[in-house]
């Protein structure tokens, strides 16, 4: 019985510390345009990645035209990556990573962090100057 018990513990302690970090998920972007699924990095399960899953029917096929890479402007913005390489600060807070904008075609230092009510701050900086998006879950 005793054993029983003992691999009960186990089992759920190892279940809290899989747990998925409440940034993990499907976020709509600020202006509705898009959700990015946000989940551990391929290969680098310490980090996390996000990559656009959804885009307004009208912008289904767009491609990420404004990227400075000649080699990139014909692909699809659907699916591609947006942020990268983040580090976890806190649960729930994740530094140390970069935001990609498909619309300037620049890439930025980032950090992400989920607020009290539930929403996703993201905040893309360019030396000390950041400016910030919220999100909301989907």
């Amino acid at each position: 019985m005793r054993a029983i018990a003992f691999a009960a513990v186990l089992s759920l302690a190892a279940g809290s510390a899989l747990a998925a970090d409440p940034v993990e998920g499907e976020w709509l972007t600020q202006g509705g345009g898009g959700k990015v699924r946000i989940a551990p990095c391929p290969g680098k399960a310490d980090r996390l990645c996000g990559n656009i899953s959804w885009l307004r029917p009208a912008d289904a096929k767009a491609t990420d035209q404004n990227n400075p890479d000649p080699k990139l402007k014909t692909r699809p913005i659907m699916g591609m990556p947006m942020l990268w390489g983040f580090k976890q600060a806190a649960p729930g807070r994740w530094t140390g990573g970069k935001i990609y904008d498909p619309n300037s075609g620049k890439t930025y230092d980032s950090k992400i962090g989920v607020n009290a009510n539930g929403t996703l701050k993201v905040e893309g900086c360019v030396l000390v100057v950041c400016q910030a998006q919220t999100w909301k879950r989907s």
